[in-house]
């Protein structure tokens, strides 16, 4: 007996322990599945020999994590041809990387090549290679010099090249495939696009270089010359072209991530990518939404409404928070970079003020921040305020950067197709219901094609998405039988996922909506509201009427468009019944992010109260929000500030909530209950 009870101890002790290591083996699993891209504060670096010491120097002390440093070897004509040198220095800085528990990336261009002093040699790329490059459908090639941008030197050749040329590919994956072998910790690739961003060539749809056409010929038995109507998205044809150059894109990157892995499988595939969510995506053919699957990270030349922070007005950087959280939803779980730029040059408002808020906004959202001067990718605007920022994010990196996962969200929908073919209408209605949520302080989630069939939640808003599958169709359809409710605007479902005209839209038929010009609701066994308006689209144009004006002021009394704001609320919550535990009282000027953050229920403000673009970068405070959690009695309320230290708040408890009210919030902050 005493055998057998020292045995049932010694296996209730090991199970004891196994049970105990699994449950920290839980906790770390949660951190450990995001790997070091996910907690990136990162700034650029030129790179030589010479500069390896100077580098790890400058990172150390100012809390830089993940090294990103650039001597571009394809991008430049003379080590594409022999890139010996630069290899070295690669290898050298992700040596000396490694030896502080640090990474290092590479930048590379994706499609530009750059030869320099071109005028003055009898070789270049252009001179040897012509037929390598993008062309206008009239002929004329993608062909640069000096003035053309800020990086091109005078007497320099800037040349955008086919990434159907088969000859540079090769060399191309060849050049790839030794820079990641030497250990580097990821390679950067900026801004692959077709040419169409440069003075004349907007309007291209660029290329129309020999390799290029036959490519589309063979995928589509149509000259790409003579059978498109280039900008007519009724088109057929030209729907085609803009799905092959997004398409081809895709598949470039997706090349590339194949051959950095095929060295140095744990070498990060990047992505450079300046197009936000709108038109611009369609128009370079730089998707973010299809390339995210194909890398590990985006990193996003994002400036929406605003190419700097201290440009930014209150609405704008709204929108830039919109661009930012879906973004997120585009990436499924893998980290998104946000260079972006905070000041450059302007005289009424201070480098930090701007660094703080462009910071603060990043890390609200999710996003990793890059700090840069003015428009480039290195230095600083304010090295000591870098210090700050960069610190603060390190101590908070895992409430920044853990998952954030949806609680009760209401759902809407970003249909890329729709983007694809009806860039305008769709944008301004999805944007317009994006400003409801936040500025209502509802939680949100965005759902896409790829996350649909995991969305829970009660309500699913489509604004306005025009095309629509019949996979999409038979979810809709069971989420409807499932009790839960759809809010439809505008022509959504009209097209299919082509862009052609349904005979019938089959959306509006399994609903029974028999005339289409009138807004209609049921809660019947279908629960839904049919608006054949656009009131996200007319939500905006009240928030461009008036909203900075007020913002600007902090006032709220007497404004038009938050009498739209409560009647569009008003039918979420009553016509469609939407109920949330987590109730938040906020002025519109704060952004909401409301998610579940290891267990637990987490709230992200930023405030632009007050902020007025180039002439004053900081904020009113917002004073007296509210804050109510499902909770127990003897559940603990915290907040941080922006830039500032945790602290534990007091909360009233009532029948199983905790509400508080908030110290002021100056720039930003995070609240939970545990």
């Amino acid at each position: 007996m005493k055998i057998v009870s020292r045995v049932t101890v010694l296996l209730i002790i090991t199970v004891l322990i196994l049970m105990l290591s699994c449950k920290g083996e839980n906790k770390s699993d949660l951190q450990n599945a995001q790997n070091w891209t996910h907690y990136v504060r990162t700034t650029g670096h030129g790179l030589s020999l010479d500069r390896v010491e100077g580098i790890i120097k400058s990172v150390q002390e100012t809390y830089v994590f993940g090294i990103e440093t650039d001597n571009d070897i394809p991008g430049r004509y003379e080590s594409f041809l022999d890139p010996t040198e630069k290899l070295a220095a690669i290898k050298a800085i992700a040596d000396a990387a490694h030896a502080i528990n640090n990474y290092a990336y590479v930048y590379i261009a994706g499609l530009e090549c750059i030869t320099a002093d071109a005028d003055k040699t009898p070789h270049s790329f252009f001179k040897d290679h012509p037929d390598w490059v993008q062309r206008k459908i009239t002929g004329e090639p993608a062909i640069f010099g000096g003035g053309t941008a800020f990086w091109i030197s005078e007497g320099d050749e800037d040349v955008w090249i086919s990434p159907y040329a088969e000859e540079w590919r090769k060399i191309y994956m060849e050049r790839v495939r030794q820079i990641a072998g030497t250990g580097i910790d990821g390679v950067y690739v900026d801004i692959p696009y077709w040419m169409t961003h440069f003075d004349g060539w907007e309007d291209s749809w660029a290329s129309f270089d020999d390799y290029t056409v036959e490519a589309f010929r063979k995928l589509t038995g149509l000259n790409a010359k003579k059978d498109l109507k280039l900008g007519d998205f009724s088109d057929a044809n030209f729907r085609k072209w803009v799905d092959f150059r997004i398409e081809t894109l895709t598949n470039f990157m997706k090349e590339i991530d194949e051959n950095v892995k095929s060295v140095n499988p744990n070498c990060m595939t990047i992505a450079e990518i300046y197009p936000g969510i709108g038109e611009s995506a369609v128009r370079v053919g730089a998707d973010v939404y299809d390339m995210y699957p194909v890398v590990d990270v985006i990193a996003h030349e994002y400036s929406a409404g605003g190419y700097t922070a201290a440009a930014r007005n209150p609405l704008a950087w709204m929108d830039y928070m919109i661009g930012m959280y879906t973004f997120r939803s585009f990436a499924d779980g893998k980290a998104s970079w946000m260079l972006s730029y905070s000041w450059d040059g302007d005289k009424s408002i201070k480098p930090a003020d701007a660094m703080e808020n462009l910071s603060m906004s990043q890390v609200m959202a999710g996003t990793n921040f890059w700090d840069a001067r003015g428009h480039v990718m290195s230095g600083s605007n304010d090295m000591e305020a870098r210090k700050v920022i960069f610190k603060w994010i390190s101590d908070h990196e895992k409430i920044l950067y853990l998952p954030r996962k949806p609680i009760q969200p209401v759902g809407i929908y970003f249909s890329p197709k729709t983007r694809d073919y009806f860039a305008d209408t769709f944008f301004q209605s999805y944007n317009g219901f994006m400003q409801l949520l936040l500025q209502s302080h509802l939680e949100f989630e965005i759902v896409t094609p790829r996350t649909l069939q995991n969305f829970t939640g009660e309500v699913l808003i489509l604004p306005d998405v025009k095309c629509v599958s019949s996979d999409e169709i038979s979810f809709l359809d069971e989420y409807l039988k499932s009790g839960k409710k759809l809010w439809i605007t505008g022509e959504t479902g009209m097209y299919d996922l082509s862009g052609a005209k349904n005979p019938v839209n089959p959306l509006t038929g399994l609903l029974g909506i028999k005339d289409l010009s009138k807004k209609e609701s049921s809660s019947g066994a279908k629960n839904f509201i049919f608006d054949p308006q656009f009131p996200g689209k007319s939500y905006m144009s009240a928030l461009r009427a008036n909203y900075d004006n007020f913002a600007w002021e902090g006032k709220t009394e007497g404004v038009d468009f938050i009498k739209i704001q409560e009647e569009l609320s008003d039918q979420l919550i009553r016509t469609l019944n939407y109920r949330s535990e987590i109730k938040i009282q906020a002025s519109p000027f704060v952004s909401t992010q409301i998610a579940q953050v290891d267990g637990k229920i987490h709230v992200f403000f930023a405030n632009f109260k007050g902020l007025q673009g180039r002439k004053n970068a900081n904020q009113k405070p917002e004073a007296g929000v509210k804050v109510g959690f499902p909770a127990k009695v003897d559940s603990k309320i915290y907040f941080l500030p922006f830039l500032g230290e945790v602290q534990q708040i007091s909360g009233e408890f009532k029948d199983g909530n905790m509400t508080c009210t908030l110290p002021p919030i100056e720039r930003g902050a995070i609240v939970w209950v545990e």
